[in-house]
């Protein structure tokens, strides 16, 4: 059979999806690479809540290097279809594509779903626009055992290619939430019991002497990457920690700060856990 190209109706209906009006139109979005398309795919088969992977596009390399991962695309029931070179390019918003991109509906999940009484951990990205950004702290809330990231105010889209390459397949491991009004979220947390903690660099409280703090069910708040946190935003949090800096670095990017703050609060959780 004739590999598609970039004029089939079905390629032509996924370019669209680079779009972020087209994906919130179609409910779907792009996957593109072998680690996100297998965390897709591993989603898809597993027992827990399935999300519909709708077709799978390849080139003949990629075939060559990614046949394992076709292969479990067949296994999950996903329509899998061999494109041209030109087509693979038109579906990828990278410059050297992988040659695989998947089709999924969206991963949209509601505040109620990542908030409520037994969470214990949360990472608050607040109007965060760096998609690399945005994808490092989905990785990183991951990697730290969070329940869920929720991507508050006017923040990149989740389903944005780049966020879904720097997420590392975390996207698809843990709920990720997109709710633009900010001030209902923090409302939302706090209603559950969630402390809220806000990272500012004057802040009253030391991270490094917070142990206490960091024990109870906690939602850390992240400014953007420009301007730091909304004072108004800020004022709202239960606390202000800032994070000792005992070297020269004037500051931590947004990544780093998330890292450090999470990595504390699990650490801390864990610990009273194991104790328990």
């Amino acid at each position: 059979m004739d590999p598609l190209t970039e004029r089939t109706p079905r390629v032509v209906s996924a370019v669209k999806l680079l779009r972020t009006a087209e994906r919130r139109k179609a409910g779907r979005f792009l996957v593109e690479g072998e680690n996100s398309v297998t965390e897709l795919l591993n989603g898809a088969l597993s027992n827990g809540e399935a999300r519909p992977v709708h077709d799978l596009f390849y080139t003949e390399d990629a075939a060559e290097r990614y046949q394992h991962v076709i292969d479990r695309a067949l296994t999950a029931g996903v329509r899998v279809a061999l494109v041209t070179d030109r087509a693979i390019k038109a579906l990828s918003d990278t410059v050297t594509p992988p040659g695989l991109v998947a089709v999924s509906d969206l991963l949209d999940v509601p505040l109620s779903a990542a908030v409520h009484q037994e969470t214990r951990l949360l990472a608050v990205p607040v109007e965060v626009n760096e998609p690399g950004n945005a994808g490092t702290v989905i990785r990183i809330a991951d990697a730290v055992g969070a329940d869920a990231a929720i991507l508050a105010g006017d923040s990149v889209d989740p389903h944005n290619g780049k966020v879904v390459r720097s997420s590392a397949g975390s996207l698809f491991h843990l709920p990720v939430v997109r709710d633009r009004d900010t001030v209902s979220v923090i409302e939302q947390i706090r209603a559950a019991g969630i402390q809220i903690l806000a990272t500012a660099a004057d802040g009253e409280v030391d991270l490094d002497e917070a142990d206490e703090l960091l024990s109870k069910p906690t939602a850390w708040l992240f400014g953007n990457e420009a301007h730091g946190l909304d004072p108004a935003i800020a004022a709202q949090a239960d606390h202000r920690v800032r994070i000792p800096i005992h070297g020269r670095a004037e500051s931590l990017n947004l990544a780093t700060a998330a890292a450090i703050c999470l990595y504390a609060s699990a650490r801390v959780q864990n610990r009273a856990t194991d104790h328990g």
